[in-house]
């Protein structure tokens, strides 16, 4: 049972490094973008993509500790 789980855990893992190579291959045009007027270097797609993604992975955990925290101190704060 345990080697079928590696399995399926490799399998999976494989598809996911398939799945992104061929988004990376796909999306290599380059472009440029703007905000508030300024623009920003030419890069490809699919590395703005990543770029978004790894900081989306960065900010969405710290503002749950930051709101889980925040409502552990309006708990205390309620049951004083």
């Amino acid at each position: 049972m345990r080697n079928l789980k590696r399995i399926l855990i490799g399998v999976f893992i494989l598809l996911l490094v398939l799945v992104t190579l061929a988004f990376v291959l796909e999306n290599q045009q380059s472009i440029s973008l703007m905000f508030l007027g300024w623009a920003g270097p030419q890069l490809p797609v699919s590395l703005l993509m990543v770029i978004a993604l790894l900081i989306g992975m960065v900010i969405g955990p710290t503002l749950g500790w930051f709101v889980g925290r925040l409502s552990i101190a309006a708990r205390k704060r309620f049951v004083r």
